[in-house]
Protein backbone atom coordinates (compact mmCIF):
# COMPACT_ATOMS: atom_id res chain seq x y z
CA UNK A 1 0.00 0.00 0.00
CA UNK A 2 1.07 3.27 -0.71
CA UNK A 3 1.96 6.06 1.35
CA UNK A 4 0.66 9.15 1.58
CA UNK A 5 2.59 12.45 2.33
CA UNK A 6 1.30 15.50 3.37
CA UNK A 7 2.69 18.95 2.27
CA UNK A 8 2.08 21.69 4.87
CA UNK A 9 2.07 25.06 3.31
CA UNK A 10 1.68 28.13 4.98
CA UNK A 11 1.04 31.35 2.66
CA UNK A 12 0.78 34.83 3.58
CA UNK A 13 -0.20 37.20 0.28
CA UNK A 14 1.35 34.74 -2.17
CA UNK A 15 -0.61 35.55 -5.37
CA UNK A 16 2.09 36.44 -7.34
CA UNK A 17 3.89 32.93 -6.58
CA UNK A 18 1.06 30.11 -5.81
CA UNK A 19 -0.34 29.17 -9.08
CA UNK A 20 3.84 28.32 -10.37
CA UNK A 21 4.08 26.43 -7.20
CA UNK A 22 1.40 24.30 -7.79
CA UNK A 23 2.31 23.35 -11.25
CA UNK A 24 6.33 22.76 -10.32
CA UNK A 25 5.31 20.68 -7.32
CA UNK A 26 2.99 18.25 -9.41
CA UNK A 27 5.36 18.20 -12.12
CA UNK A 28 7.90 16.52 -9.49
CA UNK A 29 5.11 14.44 -7.63
CA UNK A 30 4.26 12.95 -11.12
CA UNK A 31 7.69 11.27 -11.20
CA UNK A 32 7.15 9.49 -7.42
CA UNK A 33 4.99 6.67 -6.75
CA UNK A 34 3.19 7.98 -3.87
CA UNK A 35 -0.28 9.76 -2.59
CA UNK A 36 -0.66 12.82 -1.42
CA UNK A 37 -1.88 15.96 0.04
CA UNK A 38 -1.59 19.50 0.32
CA UNK A 39 -2.79 21.32 3.05
CA UNK A 40 -2.22 25.10 2.66
CA UNK A 41 -2.47 27.29 5.51
CA UNK A 42 -3.91 30.82 4.81
CA UNK A 43 -2.25 33.87 7.60
CA UNK A 44 -4.88 36.16 6.84
CA UNK A 45 -4.24 37.31 3.50
CA UNK A 46 -6.17 39.42 1.97
CA UNK A 47 -4.73 39.59 -1.80
CA UNK A 48 -6.10 37.12 -3.92
CA UNK A 49 -4.30 33.61 -2.80
CA UNK A 50 -6.86 32.09 -1.03
CA UNK A 51 -9.36 32.65 -4.69
CA UNK A 52 -6.60 30.86 -6.66
CA UNK A 53 -6.07 28.02 -4.16
CA UNK A 54 -9.83 27.47 -4.31
CA UNK A 55 -9.97 27.82 -7.67
CA UNK A 56 -7.26 25.04 -7.73
CA UNK A 57 -9.16 23.12 -5.46
CA UNK A 58 -12.57 22.88 -7.06
CA UNK A 59 -10.76 20.18 -9.49
CA UNK A 60 -8.17 18.68 -7.18
CA UNK A 61 -9.21 17.37 -4.02
CA UNK A 62 -5.67 16.98 -2.76
CA UNK A 63 -5.59 20.78 -2.54
CA UNK A 64 -6.82 21.34 1.01
CA UNK A 65 -7.06 24.37 2.15
CA UNK A 66 -7.10 26.09 6.08
CA UNK A 67 -8.13 29.63 6.35
CA UNK A 68 -7.51 31.17 9.82
CA UNK A 69 -9.39 33.95 11.16
CA UNK A 70 -7.03 36.46 11.31
CA UNK A 71 -3.05 36.71 11.13
CA UNK A 72 -1.69 34.36 13.63
CA UNK A 73 1.53 34.09 12.98
CA UNK A 74 3.96 31.85 10.95
CA UNK A 75 4.27 28.78 13.64
CA UNK A 76 0.52 29.18 14.63
CA UNK A 77 -0.09 28.91 10.70
CA UNK A 78 2.30 25.77 10.68
CA UNK A 79 0.68 24.23 13.88
CA UNK A 80 -2.37 24.39 12.33
CA UNK A 81 -1.63 22.25 9.27
CA UNK A 82 0.28 19.70 10.86
CA UNK A 83 -3.18 19.39 12.90
CA UNK A 84 -5.43 18.62 9.90
CA UNK A 85 -2.60 16.77 7.62
CA UNK A 86 -3.66 13.14 7.51
CA UNK A 87 -0.35 11.39 5.78
CA UNK A 88 1.95 9.22 6.92
CA UNK A 89 4.88 11.54 6.14
CA UNK A 90 4.01 15.13 6.68
CA UNK A 91 6.61 17.64 4.26
CA UNK A 92 6.61 21.58 5.58
CA UNK A 93 7.97 24.00 2.81
CA UNK A 94 7.14 27.41 2.11
CA UNK A 95 5.70 28.12 -1.50
CA UNK A 96 8.45 30.31 -2.37
CA UNK A 97 10.47 27.79 -4.04
CA UNK A 98 13.05 28.92 -3.10
CA UNK A 99 13.58 25.10 -1.42
CA UNK A 100 12.70 23.46 -4.98
CA UNK A 101 10.42 20.75 -4.91
CA UNK A 102 12.86 18.62 -7.28
CA UNK A 103 14.23 17.62 -3.59
CA UNK A 104 11.33 16.10 -2.30
CA UNK A 105 12.29 12.13 -3.50
CA UNK A 106 15.13 12.84 -1.55
CA UNK A 107 13.49 13.54 1.44
CA UNK A 108 11.39 10.64 1.25
CA UNK A 109 13.78 8.04 0.49
CA UNK A 110 16.30 9.64 3.78
CA UNK A 111 13.23 9.57 6.06
CA UNK A 112 12.05 6.17 4.91
CA UNK A 113 16.10 4.87 6.16
CA UNK A 114 14.11 4.90 9.74
CA UNK A 115 14.43 8.31 10.66
CA UNK A 116 11.72 10.68 12.45
CA UNK A 117 12.73 13.66 11.42
CA UNK A 118 14.85 14.89 8.73
CA UNK A 119 16.36 18.65 8.43
CA UNK A 120 16.73 20.39 5.52
CA UNK A 121 20.26 22.25 5.05
CA UNK A 122 21.39 24.58 2.20
CA UNK A 123 24.05 24.55 0.64
CA UNK A 124 24.60 28.07 -0.20
CA UNK A 125 21.67 30.77 0.66
CA UNK A 126 20.41 31.99 -2.01
CA UNK A 127 19.73 35.38 -1.12
CA UNK A 128 21.29 39.42 -1.55
CA UNK A 129 23.98 40.33 0.95
CA UNK A 130 22.19 41.87 3.70
CA UNK A 131 19.06 38.85 3.54
CA UNK A 132 21.99 36.10 4.02
CA UNK A 133 23.95 38.25 7.10
CA UNK A 134 20.42 38.90 9.01
CA UNK A 135 20.03 34.90 8.53
CA UNK A 136 23.33 34.11 9.82
CA UNK A 137 22.97 36.70 12.63
CA UNK A 138 19.75 35.20 13.66
CA UNK A 139 20.56 31.73 13.63
CA UNK A 140 23.51 32.58 15.59
CA UNK A 141 21.82 34.43 18.27
CA UNK A 142 19.33 31.26 18.55
CA UNK A 143 22.44 28.71 18.60
CA UNK A 144 24.46 30.88 21.13
CA UNK A 145 21.64 31.82 24.19
CA UNK A 146 19.18 28.72 23.66
CA UNK A 147 21.17 26.39 23.63
CA UNK A 148 18.90 24.36 21.12
CA UNK A 149 22.07 22.19 18.74
CA UNK A 150 20.13 23.58 15.33
CA UNK A 151 21.69 22.27 11.95
CA UNK A 152 23.77 25.33 10.39
CA UNK A 153 22.14 26.70 7.76
CA UNK A 154 19.02 25.14 8.53
CA UNK A 155 16.11 25.26 5.11
CA UNK A 156 12.33 25.16 5.64
CA UNK A 157 11.92 22.61 4.19
CA UNK A 158 11.96 19.24 6.28
CA UNK A 159 10.35 16.09 6.74
CA UNK A 160 8.56 13.97 9.49
CA UNK A 161 6.54 11.01 10.27
CA UNK A 162 3.30 10.64 11.87
CA UNK A 163 5.11 9.43 15.11
CA UNK A 164 6.56 12.40 14.98
CA UNK A 165 4.16 14.46 14.10
CA UNK A 166 1.38 13.03 16.66
CA UNK A 167 3.81 13.98 19.32
CA UNK A 168 4.39 17.74 18.02
CA UNK A 169 0.66 17.89 18.45
CA UNK A 170 1.03 17.02 22.29
CA UNK A 171 2.64 20.49 22.39
CA UNK A 172 0.33 23.37 23.59
CA UNK A 173 2.08 26.09 24.35
CA UNK A 174 1.06 29.30 23.21
CA UNK A 175 4.89 31.03 22.73
CA UNK A 176 5.89 28.40 19.98
CA UNK A 177 9.01 28.37 18.41
CA UNK A 178 8.58 25.38 15.89
CA UNK A 179 12.60 24.47 15.20
CA UNK A 180 12.86 24.55 19.15
CA UNK A 181 9.78 22.32 19.65
CA UNK A 182 11.19 19.44 16.73
CA UNK A 183 14.38 19.75 18.53
CA UNK A 184 13.03 19.58 22.12
CA UNK A 185 10.51 16.23 21.01
CA UNK A 186 14.04 14.71 19.47
CA UNK A 187 13.52 11.19 18.69
CA UNK A 188 15.73 9.65 15.50
CA UNK A 189 17.03 12.91 13.62
CA UNK A 190 19.14 13.75 9.81
CA UNK A 191 19.94 16.59 7.93
CA UNK A 192 20.24 16.29 4.33
CA UNK A 193 22.08 19.05 2.16
CA UNK A 194 19.91 20.64 -0.29
CA UNK A 195 20.40 23.13 -2.90
CA UNK A 196 18.22 26.58 -2.84
CA UNK A 197 16.86 28.53 -5.46
CA UNK A 198 16.35 32.64 -6.03
CA UNK A 199 12.75 33.26 -4.67
CA UNK A 200 10.08 32.90 -7.76
CA UNK A 201 8.26 36.11 -7.16
CA UNK A 202 7.24 38.85 -4.52
CA UNK A 203 9.50 39.37 -1.15
CA UNK A 204 10.00 37.64 2.01
CA UNK A 205 7.56 38.92 4.93
CA UNK A 206 9.68 36.93 7.40
CA UNK A 207 11.56 40.16 7.51
CA UNK A 208 14.87 40.83 9.72
CA UNK A 209 12.68 42.66 12.75
CA UNK A 210 10.20 39.20 12.51
CA UNK A 211 13.37 37.47 12.54
CA UNK A 212 14.88 39.19 15.42
CA UNK A 213 11.12 39.68 17.33
CA UNK A 214 11.29 35.34 16.80
CA UNK A 215 14.88 34.70 17.92
CA UNK A 216 14.34 36.98 21.35
CA UNK A 217 10.79 34.65 21.62
CA UNK A 218 12.87 31.79 21.29
CA UNK A 219 15.26 32.74 24.19
CA UNK A 220 12.87 33.38 26.72
CA UNK A 221 10.49 30.29 25.64
CA UNK A 222 13.99 27.98 25.95
CA UNK A 223 15.72 29.44 28.22
CA UNK A 224 16.77 30.83 31.56
CA UNK A 225 20.04 32.56 30.79
CA UNK A 226 18.25 36.43 30.35
CA UNK A 227 17.32 35.60 34.03
CA UNK A 228 20.64 34.19 34.63
CA UNK A 229 22.48 37.30 33.10
CA UNK A 230 20.10 39.74 35.36
CA UNK A 231 21.17 37.84 38.49
CA UNK A 232 24.95 38.19 37.87
CA UNK A 233 25.08 41.78 36.23
CA UNK A 234 23.17 42.73 39.48
CA UNK A 235 26.05 40.83 41.83
CA UNK A 236 28.80 43.13 39.59
CA UNK A 237 27.22 46.43 40.14
CA UNK A 238 26.50 45.40 43.52
CA UNK A 239 30.43 44.83 43.79
CA UNK A 240 31.49 47.91 41.66
CA UNK A 241 28.87 49.79 44.28
CA UNK A 242 31.35 48.33 47.28
CA UNK A 243 34.12 48.82 45.77
CA UNK A 244 33.27 52.84 44.91
CA UNK A 245 32.01 53.42 48.21
CA UNK A 246 35.36 51.98 49.83
CA UNK A 247 37.50 53.77 47.48
CA UNK A 248 35.78 57.42 48.57
CA UNK A 249 36.06 56.78 51.97
CA UNK A 250 39.65 55.85 51.31
CA UNK A 251 40.39 58.79 49.78
CA UNK A 252 38.27 60.98 52.30
CA UNK A 253 40.17 60.31 55.35
CA UNK A 254 43.65 59.58 54.04
CA UNK A 255 44.16 61.81 50.64
CA UNK A 256 42.29 64.29 49.66
CA UNK A 257 39.42 66.60 51.17
CA UNK A 258 37.28 67.57 48.69
CA UNK A 259 32.95 68.59 48.89
CA UNK A 260 31.20 65.47 47.54
CA UNK A 261 28.13 67.20 45.23
CA UNK A 262 25.01 66.45 44.37
CA UNK A 263 25.13 65.56 40.56
CA UNK A 264 27.41 62.92 41.33
CA UNK A 265 24.67 61.12 43.41
CA UNK A 266 21.79 62.06 41.13
CA UNK A 267 24.03 60.04 38.09
CA UNK A 268 24.17 57.43 40.54
CA UNK A 269 20.42 57.14 41.74
CA UNK A 270 19.71 57.53 37.72
CA UNK A 271 22.01 54.68 36.62
CA UNK A 272 20.44 52.72 39.26
CA UNK A 273 17.04 53.15 38.98
CA UNK A 274 17.55 52.44 34.75
CA UNK A 275 19.52 48.72 35.85
CA UNK A 276 16.52 48.18 38.29
CA UNK A 277 13.56 48.58 35.71
CA UNK A 278 16.22 46.77 33.45
CA UNK A 279 15.90 43.60 35.51
CA UNK A 280 12.47 44.21 36.36
CA UNK A 281 11.61 44.62 32.61
CA UNK A 282 13.33 40.80 31.86
CA UNK A 283 11.00 39.17 34.77
CA UNK A 284 8.08 41.22 33.49
CA UNK A 285 8.66 39.41 30.25
CA UNK A 286 8.46 35.80 31.66
CA UNK A 287 5.40 36.56 33.61
CA UNK A 288 3.72 38.15 30.87
CA UNK A 289 4.67 34.49 28.92
CA UNK A 290 2.87 32.55 31.96
CA UNK A 291 0.12 34.59 31.99
CA UNK A 292 -0.55 33.79 27.99
CA UNK A 293 0.03 30.12 28.30
CA UNK A 294 -1.82 30.53 31.95
CA UNK A 295 -4.99 31.35 29.73
CA UNK A 296 -5.29 28.55 27.66
CA UNK A 297 -6.83 29.94 24.35
CA UNK A 298 -6.66 27.96 21.22
CA UNK A 299 -3.16 27.62 19.42
CA UNK A 300 -5.46 29.27 15.85
CA UNK A 301 -8.92 30.01 15.15
CA UNK A 302 -10.11 28.66 11.48
CA UNK A 303 -12.87 30.64 9.53
CA UNK A 304 -12.95 28.33 6.77
CA UNK A 305 -11.83 25.36 5.24
CA UNK A 306 -11.64 23.73 1.51
CA UNK A 307 -11.63 20.08 1.06
CA UNK A 308 -11.28 19.55 4.67
CA UNK A 309 -13.33 16.26 5.93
Amino acid sequence: MKKTISFIVPVYFEEAVISRFILEMREALAKIEINYEFVFVDDGSTDKTCEIIKEEAKSDVKIKLIELSYNHGKQSAVTAGINYAVGDYLLYMDPDLQDPPEEIHRFITEIEKGFDLVFGVRREKKDNFINRHFSKLFWGVLRKFTGLQLPKNLAVMRIFNRKFANKFIEYKEQNRFIEGVFMHIGMKQSVLEINQRERYAGQSKFNFRKKMELAFNAIFDFSELPLKLAVRLGLIFILIGIITLLTIIGLKLFLVDFQSGWPSIIGALIIATGIQLFFIGIAALYIGKVYKEAKGRPLFSVKETTNIQ
